[in-house]
């Protein structure tokens, strides 16, 4: 059985999802957080903040932006006992918050961002979800890549529960790929290990096994939730499959680098000055 609150029936009125959904838009367009959504709404479930969520993608792919694949969350089990929820989350990757390998992130893009180093997995096809077996969904990847995503909250101070995280995209900010394919046989994906630097210093540590066990797994919940909803991943979309170690704060002038045993490196800096990446 799924299990997607994303397809549950909202609570909120129509008229509250168009609003919250504003807000949040109106919130990365400024640089400026907004109050917690819970705030205002206390009685909002996981389908409103998915319905938010949608709201909001519906609303860029109209306005032209264009989606390259989705990313998970809450992929960390002590996380999730935190926000008081037993599986991930997910929000949707758009072509416009990639940034290269080794550039630079301009400050005025972000408002109070974080990093997590990941694995990312570029799809050959769309797995085939009545015979989603290991065989299956390992034909389906092309490759992977080390990955940071740069996670953001429009949300103030990061004050945030499972329906604030939710309706805003998944905490989404920018992501960064590095430019050297790996098949899966090259790696063990659960057992490999990740460092990040943070201006030369080592500061976060993990394994692939922090992603549900195993980043195949992570892979396999978010390929049914996509199918559920009516958006199937496809062949090029990029997965973003779960945090390997702790977020890490930055600030304007720092360096990020992440290591990812057997997989490669991947670095990104932070502007000091208010310029586009």
């Amino acid at each position: 059985m799924n299990n997607n609150p994303a397809l549950s029936q909202p609570r909120l009125e129509r008229s509250q999802i168009e609003l919250y959904a504003h807000r949040l838009r109106e919130a990365r367009e400024r640089v400026r957080p907004i109050p917690p959504i819970r705030m205002g709404v206390p009685s909002a479930t996981i389908a409103d903040a998915y319905a938010i969520q949608a709201e909001n993608t519906d609303f860029w792919e109209r306005a032209g932006r264009i989606a390259v694949g989705a990313k998970i969350g809450l992929t960390a089990r002590a996380v999730q006992r935190q926000l008081g929820v037993d599986q991930p989350d997910f929000g949707t990757l758009f072509a416009d918050m990639s940034v290269l390998d080794c550039d630079e992130v301009g400050s005025n893009r972000l408002i109070q961002p974080k990093v997590e180093a990941e694995v990312a997995f570029v799809l050959a096809h769309t797995p085939n979800i009545e015979r989603l077996t290991v065989p299956e969904l390992v034909s389906s990847i092309a490759y992977v890549l080390p990955a940071v995503e740069v996670v953001d909250s429009r949300i103030e101070g990061w004050d945030i529960s499972i329906i604030d995280t939710i309706a805003d995209n998944a905490s989404s900010g920018l992501f960064v790929l590095g430019s050297r394919p790996v098949s899966l046989q090259s790696a063990d994906l659960r057992l490999c290990g990740m460092v990040i630097e943070l201006n030369g210093e080592e500061v976060s540590f993990g394994a692939g096994a922090a992603c549900l066990g195993h980043p195949l797994k992570s892979i396999e919940w978010l390929v049914r939730q996509m199918d559920a909803i009516g958006r199937p991943l496809k062949g090029g979309d990029i997965v973003l499959s779960g945090a390997l170690g702790p977020m890490i704060s930055v600030a304007p002038g720092d360096v990020i680098e992440a290591r990812i045993e057997g997989i490669g490196t991947v670095r990104v800096s932070f502007a000091k000055e208010d310029q586009r990446a």
